[in-house]
């Protein structure tokens, strides 16, 4: 990660140690307001991800949630193909209908393969076009090592994705739609109906340990599949930073939740976030040539975060490149520069610098006359 200062090197603490040693084939996590990655191991490989498939599963039928497409009262006809799948369920019967919003627990929190794959024929008309959608809904959130094949996270070849992508998709989904999130943290999804007896069916818990033994944990997914081992995404959130960890093969329920609780330990411990400017706020007025009018203020589309070591925050410094010609016309949200913040004298973040206002070209007269200015300028410097 550009400019952080990581394992060995100076600073609040003298030093900040290496992360946790952990066994496990990949592994990554990341501070969630600033993207940066506090430590890693393998974080590209391609793996199978097995039911932390199903993040994604779940993520598209919140998209379609929230775009008007299916409501959570929806009654979902259960197909012999979501019935007959194995695995983990959650006890649907063919014929049945169910409604979206049961599916939806039935998926995060209980895994239910059979819910999966309802839930995707529901959506796409069938789970090949669904996974489709879940593909290509992975490459637009910048998941450029993923592919999926099915709903569920069911074996099978071609189907994979890595750590990082995982992480990306995590974030997004305590993001983009946090009225669905609350879910993730949920321990228990009981449904349905024992036919013979009338009576309800058992409760199943959700496998994430991390609900039960840390009160900061609030999601996010567990899988399990032979020939790659024990997964486990999650998020937790304490003094107002979230971590994200995701961690893929490792030996045991047991091992995957306190290596994840080793490295969120790591995190939260050694690193701090720092405010350094908010997205909307003019940072400076910059003057503009050729244009109907000569200056407008620019500043950032996104608040800019940065993860430092602890105790370095105070150390930050953040200036302004901007191009000293700017020419009209120049629309808004066009780049017209770059905020560099500093660590020392370590850059630690760039990002672009827009424009707030638009500028049309200024009258002939306007713009003969800075032509002129910006010659003479230029002759001089």
């Amino acid at each position: 990660m550009a400019g952080l200062v990581m394992a060995g090197q100076a600073g609040a603490f003298g030093q900040i140690p290496s992360p946790p040693e952990v066994a496990l084939k990949s592994y990554i996590l990341v501070d969630a307001a600033s993207g940066e990655v506090l430590a890693s191991q393998n974080p590209d490989e391609p793996m199978h991800p097995a039911s932390l498939t199903k993040m994604m599963t779940a993520y598209l039928a919140e998209m379609e949630l929230a775009a008007g497409n299916i409501k959570l009262d929806d009654k979902v006809l259960v197909s012999e193909k979501a019935w007959s799948l194995g695995g983990s369920t959650m006890f649907i019967e063919v014929g049945e209908r169910v409604s979206v919003e049961d599916l939806l627990k039935g998926i995060i929190i209980i895994s239910g393969n059979d819910a999966s794959v309802a839930l995707a024929e529901y959506i796409a008309g069938s789970e090949d076009a669904f996974a489709q959608l879940m593909t290509s809904t992975a490459q637009r959130l910048g998941m450029n090592n993923t592919q999926f094949q099915n709903a569920s996270g069911w074996p099978v070849a071609d189907h994979y994705s890595t750590a990082r992508d995982l992480a990306t998709l995590s974030k997004h989904i305590v993001e983009d739609f946090p009225e669905q999130y609350g879910l993730y943290a949920e321990k228990y999804f009981q449904y349905g109906v024992d036919k013979k007896t009338g009576k309800p069916l058992r409760r199943q818990a959700n496998r994430n340990r991390l609900l039960w033994t840390n009160p900061h944990v609030d999601g996010l997914k567990t899988g399990h599949i032979e020939d790659t081992g024990y997964h486990l995404a999650v998020t937790s959130k304490r003094d107002g930073r979230r971590l994200i960890v995701v961690l893929l093969g490792s030996s045991g329920e047991k091992q995957r939740a306190d290596d994840a609780q080793k490295l969120m330990t790591y995190g939260f411990r050694f690193f701090e976030n720092v405010d350094v400017k908010k997205a909307g706020e003019p940072l400076q007025t910059v003057k503009v040539w050729k244009g109907e009018i000569n200056n407008i203020p620019v500043g950032i589309t996104e608040d800019l975060i940065v993860t430092v070591p602890r105790g370095t925050g105070k150390n930050l410094t953040a200036s302004l490149v901007i191009d000293p010609k700017l020419e009209a016309p120049i629309a808004r949200g066009q780049t017209v520069g770059t905020v560099k913040v500093m660590l020392d004298d370590e850059v630690v973040r760039e990002v672009p610098l827009t424009a707030m206002q638009s500028v049309e070209p200024g009258s002939f007269l306007k713009r003969l006359w800075d032509s002129i200015v910006l010659f003479f300028t230029g002759l001089l410097a």
